[in-house]
């Protein structure tokens, strides 16, 4: 990674948890390098769970062991919802934060209170900010800069290790991706709709198609360009390194983004082509 160059215009944190500078994982050259990425301890924290998904001879396998550890682990069975506190209505009892919650919200709108927590956990981790929530996110004292550090910090998404729980679901993508999924791939090819670049500023300009752009730090690709092409005018198409994907559509066997092929992807500097369908 040496060889690759900060970009002094990326936003974010000088510090993170997966050991690389801020601003080299910003930039559009590490997409090309793709390294791998570890949040630190994670799997060291979880060396059970890792050996026994060592043991699955396939991705179902191993969804229903991971599914399983979280349950136990987070208590998300309906079972294990908490009992409501004194001098509350007894009949009324509240659900403990869970990722997959997060992700049912990204899928309705990745601007609400549920995309401010996965958008927070990203830049906790990987020390990327934002670059829109609601608007463009262009100065610390803006309106939506305020309101997305309110909604990230919301108490009703942190009261169950919420960031735990999408730090081993980032490992297990990345364990997954790189098991089952792309074993010796390093990057994948993925599509985004878009009807202009207000959400994706335009860093560089290298032909008529061919263009450096800004991507939020927590974005939406899919697989399939037809799919791409019901969201926007203008579809892009990116080499996304497997280490910036956090979650993709066939990785568990229930969840909210199934239909849309769907990639969460850590964003940054993108090289992309532009074109119409």
């Amino acid at each position: 990674m040496k060889d690759i160059d900060t970009d002094s215009r990326s936003i974010g944190h000088s510090t993170n948890l997966v050991g690389i500078p801020t601003g080299v994982l910003a930039c559009s050259r590490f997409n090309e390098a793709a390294p791998e990425l570890h949040i630190s301890g994670v799997r060291e924290m979880n060396r059970g769970l890792f050996k026994m998904l060592a043991e699955a001879p396939d991705l179902d396998s191993a969804a229903e062991a991971i599914h399983k550890y979280m349950a136990a682990v987070f208590g998300l069975d309906p079972e294990q919802r908490e009992k409501p506190k004194k001098n509350e209505d007894p009949t009324v009892r509240r659900f403990r934060s869970s990722y997959l919650r997060l992700l049912k919200g990204w899928g309705y709108d990745s601007n609400a209170k549920e995309g401010a927590v996965l958008k927070g956990w990203v830049e906790s981790r990987f020390g990327l900010i934002p670059t829109y929530h609601k608007d463009r996110i262009d100065k610390f004292s803006s309106t939506a800069w305020i309101e997305y550090v309110e909604e990230k910090m919301s108490s009703r998404f942190h009261n169950n290790s919420i960031y735990m729980q999408l730090d081993i679901m980032y490992e297990f993508c990345q364990w997954s991706l790189r098991r089952f999924v792309s074993p010796g791939i390093p990057r994948l090819t993925l599509y985004r709709g878009v009807n202009d670049f207000s959400e994706h500023p335009v860093i560089e300009k290298i032909d008529k198609t061919t263009r450096v752009v800004r991507m939020n730090n927590l974005v939406s690709f899919t697989d399939d360009r037809a799919v791409a092409d019901c969201f926007g005018d203008t579809i892009l198409e990116a080499q996304v390194p497997l280490s910036k994907v956090i979650f993709f559509n066939t990785l568990l066997p229930i969840h909210p983004l199934k239909g849309e092929g769907e990639y969460l992807v850590i964003g940054g500097d993108y090289l992309v082509k532009a074109s119409y369908f």
